[in-house]
């Protein structure tokens, strides 16, 4: 297969850090509060606006909090559920790689004396009509290692008695999120906003901080966890007053990011755009006969981590072994090219290949890669055929 000639402007598609919005350089880090204390006027000012501008953007419900807290969405992830699981059972859903590590958590970690583990394997759902609402429930609402989404919320009572706690660090900014059913939603700066990494955002409604105030779970919490002091909700964490010191640059970053947001339209535009590169996978994949979706539902797939299977006679006939080995010389082909960075499947995921879509990459940029995609392919396989023969 003749070499394409047209590579993506930005070849950047990496899942976790993701690509930095379009037009970005380092003088977005001109202004940042440096050299200064976090909690001097400046520094909480410059915290305080990260926070009011997500709330302003995503639309969250009057009385619903939101904190910056440390350690990512994996830090916002684990401090909801040490804070908050334990009052009542706990429906524990897991069809990709972080929600299994949450399982585990309930499980081996927490020790909860009553859960109900929720399983499927990759490209699948459990089964959300089993999943009891009046218990507390944590999911993702998109598998960043698998590609697979929760369709809706549809699933969710409105008068549930149990909290939804949702890490959906790849979901915010890249879905229409129906907070009112969610009760504790988290995600990191890394993701859609293609910000910097080791900070989390972490969203509470009125119900969570209820229970944050009612309820104190039988085990110690670490300093950086802790959300409330004397049975009451620690108020400086959501008004910039963090738990442990940020980064004062990723935090100018992560203005940057949210005020291009709102330079192309919000919301609506974020959505489109990682719709938009969706659409550019799918239509391809219709017309190409060595992949597939790994979602096998067209309403669960995802648009940020657009995962694809390798569905070749000849691939699947290879040990899994042989299968990484040889996406792995596909994705150091695209990387010696230039034409495609960080693209090979997560590592406990099945053999094939991940497309991040958010909105910091630009649909024409998606378009440029795949038939590079189909380049790489015919290439190693043809390599294969030759050392063989």
């Amino acid at each position: 297969m003749q070499k394409p000639d047209v590579k993506p402007n930005n070849p950047k598609f990496s899942s976790g850090p993701c690509a930095k919005r379009p037009g970005w350089s380092t003088s977005v880090l001109d202004d940042a509060w440096l050299g200064r204390s976090h909690r001097a006027a400046g520094g909480k000012a410059k915290l305080k606006a990260l926070i009011d501008e997500h709330v302003e953007i995503l639309g969250l419900p009057e009385g619903y909090r939101c904190a910056i807290v440390p350690a990512s969405d994996t830090g916002a992830v684990e401090m909801a559920m040490w804070n908050l699981l334990g009052e009542r059972g706990v429906d524990m859903l897991g069809w990709e790689s972080f929600g299994l590590y949450w399982c585990k958590d309930a499980t081996e970690q927490l020790q909860l004396e009553d859960v109900k583990i929720h399983k499927a394997d990759y490209g699948h759902l459990p089964d959300l009509n089993k999943v009891d609402t009046n218990r507390d429930v944590v999911f993702t609402w998109n598998g960043t290692t698998s590609g697979v989404k929760v369709p809706n919320a549809d699933w969710i009572k409105d008068d549930r008695k149990g909290l939804t706690i949702c890490d959906a660090t790849s979901a915010v900014f890249a879905y229409d999120l129906p907070w009112k059913k969610l009760d504790v939603v988290t995600w990191s700066w890394q993701k859609v906003l293609g910000s910097e990494a080791a900070h989390g955002m972490l969203v509470l409604s009125p119900r969570a901080v209820e229970r944050l105030e009612s309820f104190t779970p039988d085990r110690p919490l670490p300093k950086i966890f802790r959300l409330t002091k004397g049975s009451k909700l620690i108020e400086g964490a959501f008004k910039g007053e963090t738990l442990n010191t940020p980064s004062m640059i990723a935090t100018e970053d992560c203005l940057d990011a949210l005020a291009w947001v709102k330079s192309i339209g919000g919301l609506k535009a974020t959505i489109k755009r990682s719709d938009d590169n969706l659409k550019a996978v799918a239509d391809w994949v219709a017309k190409t006969d060595w992949v597939e979706f790994l979602a096998e539902k067209e309403e669960t797939i995802s648009s940020t981590s657009i995962c694809l299977k390798i569905t070749d006679a000849w691939f699947n006939e290879k040990t899994e072994d042989d299968r990484l080995a040889f996406v792995k010389s596909m994705t150091k082909m695209l990387e010696a090219e230039d034409a495609g960075y960080d693209v090979a499947s997560y590592r406990a995921a099945p053999a094939g290949i991940r497309i991040w879509g958010g909105a910091t990459i630009d649909p024409e940029d998606t378009a440029k890669l795949l038939p590079w995609l189909d380049w790489a392919f015919a290439a190693c396989k043809a390599q294969e055929d030759k050392a063989a023969a």
